[in-house]
């Protein structure tokens, strides 16, 4: 790869010995005052091409009174002005079907994947024909830090549609010389025949969303096998932030036997995997100079001093189709630049993706972060594996409800033992409210009752805001 071109062009024959820990390793391990360099060239080439190739991107920066010129050092970035989500949406609706920030001809566009628009207008994501080879560049390298070999068989467990995430698994798993099996899921009765495809094929690594993987185990387990005869060694995951909460890690290495590694940040930043572990999983690498990645405050949007909590705001250093540019994540996260065993010189986020601005709610005066939920009912004895959280009203006073599935054992054992589910439900409720400080009310649920889910879990229910949208306006 030639570092002082760009976009870079890499070399496509290019692999590093199996043995070697780095796929780059001068640029994995420098000092992180050199590598600013490097990001700093790339973020101004960027942010210069926006500037000549995109009327979206000159049109904000002009009335924000920032110009490419004034980015002349790291800290000059956080003067431009954070994209929304929100904006993209609009910008697409007004200047349809790509909207203004589209950076290449039309010719160029290779790939065109989206938002499902199940709150909305679906996003439309453009990927030019180059962007997808440094996107599968990027994502073998990154990979590899994981552990990853082209020995390995991926087996891919995820939706082959709009969502990017199966797509990048596949095209870095590709470049990466692996060999990749794209299963796909969702399509009813998919995860039984899944099952048995594992113990046929015996993959070496599998991909999906954390919640995926354990609705796999419950089938698994309904057909009368054990996870752990599939023959996993490395599970890697992205989507939600099951992955990076401890509990949840440990309940899928303990159920299938293998290493989970945390992976992912958001569809609109694909190269996504430039937040994941390495093989040491101790949290997410920052693999800045392929997307920098500033966290900031969520107010301010300026970048937080390392160990504190923050939302990422992410820009493209290698993308000339539809670059994003201080893109504003809405993630919670909390970032440090200790070392790493692996000897990468990256920042990381110790405890990955743990929540949203929009997911955390608040009960009573209380931030509640539904990750927090989780990582204190995963260890419980006697949780059955879901729960789901219904936040209401009762008399002007917020009332927080928690569906949890009580396990198999404990069904058996309440059979046995008048007043097991009373203490399991008591027990419980004083656990969570020493972690989230409010008292919850907790409904035990047999187990199988909650829904399961092919992809993305959505536990949280919010009855308030319908409560508000019925109540009239007082004159």
């Amino acid at each position: 790869m030639d570092f002082q071109h760009w976009p870079p062009v890499y070399d496509e024959h290019y692999f590093p010995a199996p043995s070697q820990r780095y796929w780059f390793p001068h640029i994995e391990t420098m000092d992180p005052a050199e590598r600013e360099t490097l990001i700093l060239r790339k973020l101004q080439a960027i942010v210069r091409w926006a500037w000549e190739h995109s009327p979206f991107y000159r049109q904000k920066w002009e009335g924000a009174g920032v110009h490419p010129d004034h980015l002349r050092t790291l800290d000059d970035l956080h003067r431009f002005p954070v994209v929304t989500k929100a904006e993209l949406r609009r910008e697409q609706a007004e200047h349809p079907p790509f909207g203004r920030y589209l950076c290449v001809d039309r010719s160029e566009i290779i790939r065109i994947h989206g938002t499902s628009g199940t709150t909305g207008k679906p996003t439309v994501f453009a990927i030019g024909r180059d962007d997808w080879r440094r996107i599968a560049n990027a994502h073998a390298r990154i990979m590899w830090g994981m552990g990853l070999r082209p020995t390995d068989t991926i087996f891919i467990a995820s939706f082959f549609s709009l969502y990017l995430g199966s797509w990048g698994v596949l095209v870095g798993g590709e470049r990466l010389q692996a060999t990749c099996f794209p299963f796909g899921a969702g399509v009813p009765g998919q995860t039984a025949m899944a099952v048995r495809w594992l113990r046929e094929m015996r993959p070496t690594a599998f991909y999906s969303t954390p919640s995926y993987a354990l609705h796999l185990a419950e089938v698994a387990a309904e057909e009368q096998i054990d996870p752990r005869d599939f023959g996993f060694r490395l599970m890697f995951f992205s989507g939600e932030p099951g992955a990076g909460i401890p509990a949840t890690k440990r309940k899928i290495e303990e159920i299938f036997g293998a290493r989970c590694v945390d992976s992912g940040s958001m569809a609109e930043m694909t190269p996504w995997m430039s937040n994941a572990e390495c093989a040491f999983r101790h949290g997410m690498h920052l693999w800045q100079d392929l997307v920098y990645c500033e966290v900031c405050d969520p107010q301010t949007f300026e970048p937080v001093p390392f160990g504190r909590e923050g939302t990422p705001v992410y820009t493209h250093l290698e993308r000339t189709s539809q670059p994003m540019i201080r893109l504003l994540s809405g993630d919670l996260t909390r970032w440090v630049n200790e070392p790493c065993e692996c000897g990468r010189t990256y920042p990381r986020l110790p405890y990955g993706i743990y929540g949203r601005i929009d997911d955390m709610f608040i009960v009573r005066g209380e931030n509640i972060y539904p990750s927090a939920i989780e990582d204190t009912l995963r260890p419980m004895e006697g949780f059955g594996g879901e729960f789901q959280i219904i936040i209401d009203r009762e008399k002007a006073m917020d009332k927080l409800v928690i569906r949890v599935e009580y396990s198999e054992e404990w069904a058996q054992q309440a059979k046995i033992t008048p007043g097991t589910l009373d203490q399991l439900q008591d027990q419980m409720a004083k656990r969570l409210r020493s972690v989230i400080g409010v008292w919850p009310v907790i409904k035990l649920e047999p187990p199988g009752t909650l829904p399961r889910t092919e992809f993305k879990a959505r536990r949280v229910v919010d009855n308030r805001q319908l409560y508000e949208a019925l109540v009239e306006p007082s004159s």
